[in-house]
């Protein structure tokens, strides 16, 4: 497309740019992110003040604002609190769909982990049933070393 903008000529063109970056996950995430790694552990953090259980583990309490330094260790089972199926593609889905996502209380934990459902067909899902974490053979460092989490057998 071109125009005259005060006697020039102006070119358009459109098209895409992509530019790479690198996310640092920061101090408290990278340590999450280490457990899982080498371990196969699923770690937290508690507010000393409110006694709440983050997972994933935060630097701040959402209550208090205290500043949290105490980690613990939650377990790799837990309740589904909520669920979704998504059916459409999109490019950032770490799998093809159709793909479950739920929210997973763990035990242990006071708030809830965002991750994919596998090995469950859709008519076998419930708010209230217990799942456990499945985690990927070789891992990474990053939250899809935990696979998916399964209905509790």
């Amino acid at each position: 497309m071109t125009q005259r903008v005060e006697g020039l000529d102006v070119f358009v063109c459109d098209g895409k740019v992509d530019i790479p970056n690198v996310y640092s996950a920061g101090a408290v995430q990278s340590r999450f992110l280490i457990e899982l790694r080498d371990n196969k552990r699923i770690v937290g953090m508690r507010c000393p003040a409110c006694n709440v259980v983050y997972v994933p583990p935060r630097s701040t309490c959402k209550y208090c604002f205290g500043q949290l330094d105490e980690w613990t260790d939650v377990s790799d089972k837990g309740t589904l609190l909520t669920y979704t199926v998504v059916c459409r593609p999109n490019p950032v889905q770490p799998v093809e769909p159709p793909i479950v996502y739920g929210i997973v209380q763990l035990d242990g934990a006071d708030t809830g982990l965002l991750h994919m459902i596998g090995e469950a067909d859709f008519e076998s899902l419930r708010v209230g049933m217990r799942v456990e974490a499945v985690y990927r053979e070789e891992r990474k460092g990053d939250i899809l070393d935990i696979k998916h989490f399964r209905p509790l057998r």
